[in-house]
């Protein structure tokens, strides 16, 4: 389900972490459908298991064949890790990494320097500063962005709340940076793990703010995500109609609602988002 969107070469609408101190789940995912795994070496994993965890998770890329997108999430730049988790990676199978706590382009700099071109990179906005700066940021050579609100309000000295409304301003500005920056942009996790009702009225949210995904954090959320964010049949066949409607005679009605450019702008998005899925 991979596919370019506009600058970005990634537009999952999943994106689905596996421990990296259980890299026996890889065998797995087949069941689970993910569109892009991700390996986290980061916050998955304490402190004291770091290095096995890498050299574990190293071991299970090149044993493990995964039919999906596979990405390692790296600890961030300035951990005592960061070197050589991307040394790792950079020998490995992954087709890219996920960079967490992303606020520098001189990181994200070093990051495509030490990996392959041809290299995938997702990066998180997770943080006060890269909030702040996300237009910024985005704008460097990203192949998509996550939100991450968990650590964003941990940042901030604040408390997440079940509406979620500290974390609304931010995640406003990080779907705007990525939509100027036309890359993909990628909900926050919904850590309640039995709840999906919970999980698809947020995601619901995120994808009504233009997320085109949400990071699934238990394998039963890809398909709930996939729900979610990929077109219904009823959706395309109107979509279709819109553009049809609107291509015959400028602003006219479809199925008693007025219609013009705008909602021909919205209708063809929704139908490269199903092209993108099927594909």
């Amino acid at each position: 389900m991979t596919a370019l969107e506009s600058r970005g070469r990634l537009s999952p609408s999943s994106l689905f972490f596996v421990p990296g101190s259980r890299p026996e789940l890889l065998a797995k995912v087949s069941r689970w459908k993910p569109d892009v795994t991700v390996l986290d070496l980061e916050d998955a994993v304490p402190t004291a298991g770091k290095n096995l965890a890498r050299a574990a998770a190293v071991a299970a890329l090149t044993e493990t064949a995964v039919p999906t997108t596979l990405l390692v999430r790296i600890n961030p730049p300035g951990t005592a890790w960061f070197d050589a988790d991307l040394t790792a990676v950079a020998g490995s199978p992954a087709q890219g990494v996920v960079l967490p706590k992303y606020e520098s382009a001189d990181a994200l700099a070093e990051v495509r320097r030490r990996l392959p071109s041809s290299a995938l990179v997702v990066v998180g906005i997770e943080s006060a500063r890269g909030v702040a700066d996300c237009a910024a940021l985005l704008a460097e050579p990203v192949d998509a962005a996550y939100f991450g609100a968990e650590d964003y309000i941990a940042d901030l000295g604040g408390r997440r709340t079940p509406g979620g409304l500290e974390a609304l301003y931010a995640r406003s500005q990080v779907v705007l940076a990525a939509r100027l920056a036309g890359v993909s942009a990628i909900d926050v996790a919904f850590v309640g793990i039995g709840d999906d009702d919970g999980f698809l009225a947020d995601a619901g949210a995120g994808q009504a703010m233009g997320y085109t995904g949400k990071i699934c954090v238990h394998p039963r959320q890809v398909e709930l995500s996939h729900q979610v964010f990929t077109p219904t049949a009823d959706e395309v066949e109107h979509a279709r109609a819109v553009v049809a409607a609107f291509e015959s005679g400028g602003v006219v009605t479809v199925d008693g609602q007025m219609v013009d450019e705008v909602h021909v702008r919205m209708a063809r998005r929704v139908l490269a988002r199903s092209e993108t899925v099927e594909s």
